[in-house]
């Protein structure tokens, strides 16, 4: 099997040579696989790692405002600052351009991006060239997660109690573009598109960030939507979901999610052998090595019985998982634990 096969096997819960794996890591975390392995390899290629291809439409847009030194913004008037860490740096928001609107009257003054400030021609000789070795995966919607970045995180959490109409105005306008904008994309592309991300953070370290109540009645509908206009065009569904998600999965399953990310077990509600056993027939679990202890601090060995025991519970009938770090791999993880990591899922991959 290539990497595409491999992938899309895993996703479809058909058998597999061994189970497919994908890398997401900062910036600083390549340099340091480049300064190891040596500038030119394929890093992938050396850790047997299956990955996604990609395909995306280009920014045309009005121009984008200038920045202060050490920041940077996007179409959505989002503003990062660059903030140095030991090892490396994050982009911390330190502007959210609806965080003063009080009315429907102020967002309707905002400037809302449009499907037009795109350019999509280009995205079809992306996806041809992409899956001859790997699927392609294309777009991004996240409706709760862009009603954080726009109001602020503590604004957003208490917008529908103060003002649900307030409310269903600001995430149905970001939900609008992002279904005008990814219809255009899948047009653009169809039939060379296998997964999308219809996502969200709806979970915290030790439960839910919202009540389902609120879920239901705001960002769910919203999911639909979009989960429908992926499966009209034949592409399966990502979803990525941090922390502690479990009330909210039986409602995502039956919406239409096909594969879960990022699986942080050791968050309440999360026990692998649990979610298998309850959903491991309906989607494909993505991630799950653990990010927080094990990977940064633990020993090769422990990274090693890591990947054992997540091909065990998420693998366990020898597809549906696609193995991968629960989240960006950080600076603080030493080479040594990101190689067996995936030396491991390499061989004891091919055993589940």
């Amino acid at each position: 099997m290539n990497a595409r096969e491999r992938m899309l096997a895993a996703i479809n819960h058909q058998p597999v040579d061994r189970i497919p794996t994908d890398i997401w890591a900062t910036g600083e975390v390549w340099a340091k696989l480049r300064n190891h392995f040596g500038e030119g390899v394929d890093i992938n290629k050396e850790l047997h790692i299956d990955g996604f291809g990609w395909t995306g439409a280009a920014y045309i847009g009005p121009a984008l405002p200038p920045v202060a030194a050490g920041e940077s913004v996007d179409f959505w008037g989002v503003r990062n600052r660059r903030v140095p860490h030991e090892g490396g740096a994050y982009d911390e928001q330190c502007f959210y351009p609806l965080a003063a609107a009080e009315t429907i009257d102020d967002l309707k003054k905002y400037a809302w991006p449009k499907a037009e400030w795109f350019d999509y021609s280009g995205m079809r000789a992306y996806a041809v060239e992409a899956r001859k070795t790997h699927a392609v995966q294309c777009g991004y919607m996240a409706p709760f997660y862009f009603h954080n970045l726009l109001r602020g995180l503590e604004q957003s959490l208490i917008d529908p109690l103060l003002d649900p109409e307030f409310t269903h105005y600001l995430v149905g306008r970001i939900a609008d573009f992002f279904y005008a904008q990814h219809r255009r994309m899948f047009e653009s592309c169809e039939g060379l598109i296998d997964v999308a991300q219809v996502t969200d953070d709806l979970g915290s370290q030790t439960g839910p960030l919202i009540s389902m109540e609120l879920y239901k009645e705001f960002y769910a509908p919203h999911h639909k939507r979009f989960i429908d206009l992926c499966h009209e065009f034949g592409v399966k569904v990502f979803h990525h979901d941090d922390g502690s998600c479990r009330p909210f999965l039986p409602l995502l399953m039956e919406m239409g999610i096909d594969i879960l990310n990022p699986i942080q077990w050791t968050c309440p509600g999360m026990d692998m052998k649990e979610l298998k056993a309850e959903f491991g027939r309906k989607i494909c679990f993505h991630g799950a090595i653990e990010n927080q202890r094990i990977l940064p601090f633990g020993t090769p060995e422990e990274v090693r019985a890591e990947v054992r025991h997540c091909i065990d519970a998420l693998a366990s009938d020898g597809t549906g998982y696609i193995l991968a770090p629960c989240h960006n791999l950080q600076v603080v993880s030493p080479v040594e634990n990101i190689i067996a990591m995936y030396d491991e899922a390499w061989k004891y991959g091919k055993r589940a």
